[in-house]
Order: structure tokens, then sequence, then C-alpha cells
């Protein structure tokens, strides 16, 4: 069992940065990978960005070059800073952790903070 706690949310103007945190507890951190993802009013719950147990990172193509995913494993906790925000960034953000260990599929989400931007 793992928990994920995320904070760091809330409301910023277009152009205004924003950093996320997600605190994980409950098991061994390290080998999960780890995600941010989104959902707007009305819209699926996408990918954002993601870090893998070995470090490696992907972006979902809208936020290449403002959002960036980076894990603390000393401190259990896995950021999303996010820089030069847009209106269409605005959801609730869900930290996300994964792994598969043989045929068993884990898969656990945080609570989620709500990011507004907005002037």
């Amino acid at each position: 069992q793992v928990q994920l706690v995320e904070s760091g949310g809330g409301l910023v103007q277009p152009g205004g940065s924003l950093r996320l945190s997600c605190a994980a507890s409950g098991s061994i951190f390290i080998r999960y990978d780890m995600g941010w993802y989104r959902q707007a009013p009305g819209k699926q719950r996408e990918l954002v960005a993601a870090v893998s147990s070995s470090g490696s990172t992907n972006y979902k193509d809208s936020v290449k070059g403002r959002f960036t995913i980076s894990r603390d494993n000393a401190k259990n906790t896995v950021y999303l800073q996010m820089n030069s925000l847009k209106p269409e960034d605005t959801g609730v953000y869900y930290c996300n952790a994964h792994q598969i260990v043989g045929l068993a599929n884990y898969n656990y989400w945080g609570q989620g903070t709500q990011v507004p931007v907005s002037s």
C-alpha cells in the first residue's frame, strides 16, 4: 500500500509558476514509477509528466519546456515545477504511483490538488 498526499496547488495568474509536491508513505518509494495527471473540467484525466524508478522522464507535448518533474527518493517525494502557466493548464492535479511486480499491477492515487489558472 502507498499513501499519496499532494500539496502546493492554488489560484495562479497566467504566466505564473507553482510547484506541486506529492509525499508518499507506506511502501518502498524508490521502486515506483511516479506521475502527475491532470483532469480539466468536463474532460478525462490525462498524463502530464512522469518519472520512472530509474529517473527517466516524459512529458505531455503541451507542457514540454514549461513543466519539470523530479523525485527525491530520500524524502519519498515527487515534485512538479510548473512555469509559464496557461489557462488551459487549469485542472485538478493528481499524483500517481505505479509498479508492476510479476502479474500484479499496483496503482495508487492521491486526493488531488486544484490548480486554477486565471486572471
